[in-house]
């Protein structure tokens, strides 16, 4: 198969282009910079980078809420209506568990991304990832350079980026599910036992420092808004052992589902 990977080059998408590439397939790494330019926000370089592609994985990401709505939500219609011009024949969708039950900005563009896609021509999957071990090592690695660690009251359920990649080439190559398909990490973890692990682990120093989170949104990450009981698929790795085959910095990553602000 021809796949383009948007937002190849990030956390997830460099992931998946790897395995897809082990897996025998021609893949096309669609970035804003490399060898196959686009701009979602834009449409440019859309109809040559998706020429001759059988599908289309949209791993991108964007930095702040307001290029959000204008990469993701605009830039999927935009993606989708060249992708119909090309004949592409799956939509992969990447988003996050929970984006629709926890209210922060980036997750309501997130919801409004899945929706843009539902409605698209394009025979569509979308795979919603919990957040990644990389995020949470990084937050808590840039967080205890103050010797603190802010720990919110919610929990969590974290999943190495690379096993997410693999579920996203086992959709990517099977038949558009014209649904949701759950990835979550193998356990739930209050935020605190996320923080400890991390600190046991990296053998780090820095205060635990219980942080309030007022109205919907604290209830919401309270009660596991972004957690999976039954998740489609789970991941085997659990946060210790990935941080233990990590350097010893902490710091594996800056990207995931919720880093954007998975996923």
């Amino acid at each position: 198969m021809r796949i383009a990977i948007v937002g190849g080059k990030g956390t997830l998408g460099g992931h998946v282009t790897a395995e897809l590439a082990r897996r025998g397939h021609d893949v096309r790494v669609l970035s804003r910079s490399g060898e196959y330019h686009v701009d979602l926000s834009t449409g440019d370089g859309l109809a040559d980078a998706l020429q001759d592609c059988d599908a289309v994985v949209d791993a991108s990401n964007a930095s702040s809420p307001k290029r959000a709505q204008a990469v993701l939500v605009e830039g999927s219609g935009r993606l989708l209506a060249a992708e119909a011009v090309a004949g592409v024949a799956h939509h992969v969708c990447i988003s996050i568990v929970g984006c629709d039950q926890v209210p922060v900005g980036y997750y309501k563009v997130k919801v409004g991304q899945e929706r843009v896609v539902e409605q698209g021509s394009t025979p569509w999957s979308i795979i919603q990832a919990t957040q990644f071990h990389e995020l949470a090592a990084s937050a808590l690695a840039a967080a205890a350079r103050f010797l603190v660690l802010p720990v919110p009251g919610m929990k969590l359920q974290t999943v190495a980026a690379a096993e997410v990649a693999g579920a996203v080439a086992d959709v990517t190559e099977g038949a558009p599910a014209r649904g949701r398909i759950r990835v979550a990490g193998p356990q739930i973890m209050t935020a605190a036992e996320v923080a400890r692990t991390w600190r046991a682990v990296t053998g780090r120093r820095a205060l635990l420092m219980p942080v309030p989170v007022p109205g919907r949104l604290g209830r919401a990450l309270r009660s596991g808004g972004l957690t999976v009981s039954r998740p489609d698929i789970c991941g085997n790795i659990s946060f210790a052992d990935w941080l233990a085959s990590q350097p010893q910095d902490g710091a594996a990553g800056s990207a995931g589902p919720g880093a954007k602000a998975q996923g």
